[in-house]
């Protein structure tokens, strides 16, 4: 290491220089996606491929009418990538806001600069509060660190000139500048890390529902388009323009064009109203996946718990002992957790001669201050005194089991310099300081039955008190998870709640075997040592407060990390889920009734009843604009039973039905003699009806909004079936056997959605 003048620092050649070697303390963490990625997503899709196909042959028809079912696709697109692009702008400015900002010294001048402009060798100025970023070494001044990101472990440790200073933790006391030694992948914390960098896809079961569907769809639409052509055409000797249209419309039928890009706009929005309450939203999906979260696992430090201390009470026979306290929190100038929170507690006051003050150092473990009348000591009971007492060690120890820190002030004469004959004068005990939405937040989710998990390195008794102080349930179910090998982690899981003295790795395990039990897990924490258990749990969510790393490999980040901001994330995944839930029902339902018809088209002696217009005029009023209203409507209802179990209630019996009167309808149509147009007007109002009915049926609960949808809807497909019947292609409805035959529908569609769904529902209950 070559050592540079603290007071000068590098100077711009130098620094130049060591960029040009790529000594710079780049993090190659990917950030949002291009402007570039966010069009090509959203326009190089299979179902944008197939549509564009599809309008290709029909221009080739002449049928320009039958184009409109592009105006959706556009839609969608445009939609999409609009939402995606604003969703991006958010994200970005939430990262230039918070991008971390270090004092760093150059040409001889304190500069502020971001973490990523560090270079090898750059002297950086640290004081209390600070992260530090940067593998650096002590070369002048002293500090108190915190690593419990990095071990769990929240005692403090004093770094000396010469000393190692660990990226990824903090200075809780102190000031000094210090020299980059390691940086961007060679830190010590981006090492012990390295997994946290590689990608990995999170659960969400809406995201695989829909790549399902898609995928089943994309295998199944092209050789069932051939086949329904190859029928029309050469078996009933269509003509090529009908033969075209009919197939065109049965295909576009069966894509879900906007169900994929409306699930998006539902987390986009979900993304920024989370961001409105200071929520970094870094994984989509996991707004989704924390709703239904039923396993909560927490790190103590820096999320139950603020990282500081405050004093709850003092034990003292010397009646001056506030006085004594408020001189000695005035003459010491030590800058660290503890004596900040015993300075809170007794307000400086100077009223003795102060002589001498003894600062607080790692080889003595003590502060202290020299009085004209008397030296005081103030640290840890079994540290200061020479010959402690049995009684008084033992109520040290039983606080301290109690989860207090225990400070302990001595008393001598000013000529016992060498501190032989101290004399016990009190005890202050202090307490991590609890987040003021820490018990209000835990209590939350126990009303939503979500089990909570406290997982720390700290002692396993002070973790279950800190947990008795913001009211957890089994606060005193706990155990020392430096006593478990690796065979006993699995039952450990699945019996205790609180777990002490627990290393990355144990956290890592402990949240695998929740996994194998069948619970969706969720992890907060800020540290290091979180981030191994971050990567395995279902969603894992990071205070902003916390280490870069942890941050960045977190799903969700807390910006002000204020943990009441969870609630709302919980909220916002049950938007997404109910509301997408909905929305599948009405995509699905034509896509299911759209593949049945194909099949019972080609199995039997029938022309296929549509061409595109048809399906785009029902589509676009029953399924298309009520989906994007409702997509992003509030909805804080519970997220109940199975995602698919739920739409296919309603979609398949819906679908199934609307089959059964499409063969009454050829079955009638053989009897009374109906020609092709007939049986396509009735087909068109077969699904203009089930298209209503099931718009109605996931509607419930009704809403003004919902109601205002409805009636729009029933308006718009009445004006269309009576009124614009030549610009849909359909004959007008004057006749009453027409009328009758209608009826005759509306019963089986809504007797075989009501039945229908019943039995779907038995047979769930059946199979579990």
């Amino acid at each position: 290491m070559k050592e540079i003048d603290v007071k000068k620092g590098l100077n711009q050649q130098e620094v130049h220089d060591r960029i040009a070697k790529g000594l710079i303390n780049i993090s190659d963490q990917d950030t949002t996606k291009s402007y570039k990625q966010i069009i090509k997503d959203n326009l190089l899709t299979l179902f944008n491929l197939i549509n564009v196909i599809l309008a290709g042959l029909i221009i080739f028809t002449g049928s320009y009418r039958n184009l409109l079912f592009l105006g959706v696709v556009i839609s969608n697109i445009i939609i999409g990538t609009f939402q995606e692009i604003r969703t991006k702008r958010v994200l970005d400015k939430i990262s230039l806001i918070h991008s971390m900002k270090v004092s760093c010294i150059r040409d001889g001048r304190e500069k502020q600069i971001s973490v990523e402009e560090i270079v090898i060798d750059d002297i950086l100025k640290l004081k209390m509060g600070n992260q530090i970023v940067s593998d650096s070494i002590v070369r002048q001044g002293s500090l108190e660190v915190d690593e419990s990101l990095l071990t769990g472990e929240s005692h403090t440790i004093i770094k000396n000139e010469g000393d190692f200073l660990y990226s990824g933790s903090f200075v809780t006391g102190g000031n000094a500048y210090v020299q980059a030694v390691h940086v961007g992948n060679d830190n010590y914390a981006a090492k012990m890390t390295k997994d946290a960098k590689k990608y990995s896809k999170y659960p969400s079961e809406l995201r695989d529902m829909l790549n399902k569907i898609i995928k089943y769809i994309g295998i199944a639409i092209i050789p069932l388009g051939i086949i329904l052509f190859s029928k029309q055409y050469f078996i009933l000797n269509g003509t090529l323009k009908d033969s075209i249209l009919n197939t065109s419309a049965a295909l576009i039928g069966m894509i879900p064009e906007g169900l994929v890009i409306l699930t998006s706009i539902a987390l986009a929005v979900g993304v920024i109203n989370l961001a409105r309450h200071r929520t970094l939203v870094q994984e989509l999906y996991c707004i989704e996946t924390l709703a239904r979260v039923d396993v909560l696992c927490l790190d103590k430090t820096g999320t139950i718990t603020e990282g500081k201390m405050i004093v709850d009470s003092y034990r003292s026979e010397n009646k001056h002992f506030k006085e004594i306290m408020k001189n000695m929190t005035h003459d010491l100038e030590d800058a660290n957790a503890t004596i900040d929170a015993i300075r809170e507690y007794f307000i400086p006051e100077k009223s003795f001669e102060c002589v001498k003050t003894l600062p607080f150092n790692s080889s003595k473990k003590y502060s202290g201050v020299i009085y004209r009348d008397a030296i005081y000591i103030m640290g840890a009971y079994s540290f200061i005194m020479n010959q402690p007492d049995k009684k008084q060690l033992k109520s040290v120890e039983d606080a301290s089991a109690k989860g207090y820190r225990v400070i302990s002030v001595a008393k001598t004469t000013p000529e016992d310099l060498e501190l032989k004959h101290l004399e016990w004068i009190g005890d202050i005990y202090l307490l991590d300081k609890i987040r003021e939405d820490a018990r209000e937040t835990l209590d939350y989710f126990k009303k939503q039955d979500v089990d909570i998990k406290i997982i720390s390195g700290d002692h396993p008794l002070t973790v279950s008190q800190i947990a008795k102080r913001v009211h957890l349930e089994h606060y005193d179910s706990y155990i020392d998870a430096s006593q478990l090998n690796d065979d006993e982690i699995e039952e450990a899981a699945n019996k205790y709640h609180i777990f002490g003295r627990v290393t990355p790795k144990q956290k890592k395990a402990l949240i695998a075997a929740l996994k194998r039990q069948g619970h969706c897990v969720g992890m907060s924490g800020d540290g290091v040592n979180d981030v191994l258990a971050f990567k395995e749990a279902d969603v894992s969510i990071a205070m902003a407060s916390g280490s870069d790393v942890a941050k960045s490999s977190a799903n969700l980040v807390l910006l002000d990390s204020n943990f009441d901001a969870l609630p709302e994330v919980l909220y916002e995944g049950r938007r997404v889920i109910n509301n997408i839930q909905r929305v599948a029902t009405l995509f699905l339902t034509k896509t299911i009734f759209s593949i049945l018809l194909a099949f019972i088209t080609i199995i039997l002696p029938f022309e296929y009843p549509f061409v595109p217009i048809h399906l785009t005029f029902v589509s676009s009023l029953t399924i298309g604009i009520p989906a994007f209203f409702m997509a992003i409507e509030p909805n804080r209802n519970r997220v109940e039973k199975k995602f698919l179990e739920n739409v296919i209630k309603v979609s398949l019996p819906s679908a199934v039905s609307v089959i059964l009167c499409i063969i009454y309808i050829y079955i009638i149509a053989s009897i009374q003699g109906f020609s092709s147009e007939v049986i396509t007007q009735l087909a068109v109002i077969t699904i203009a009806i089930n298209g209503c009915i099931v718009l109605t049926k996931v509607s419930h609960p009704f809403t003004l909004l919902r109601k205002i949808i409805l009636v729009f809807v029933y308006i718009g497909i009445a004006g269309g079936l009576f009124w614009a019947h030549d610009i849909i292609s359909m004959l007008p409805i004057r006749s009453m056997s027409i009328l009758l035959d209608v009826g005759v529908i509306a019963l089986i569609l809504i007797a075989g959605s009501k039945f229908g769904s019943m039995l779907v529902e038995k047979i769930y209950e059946w199979k579990k």
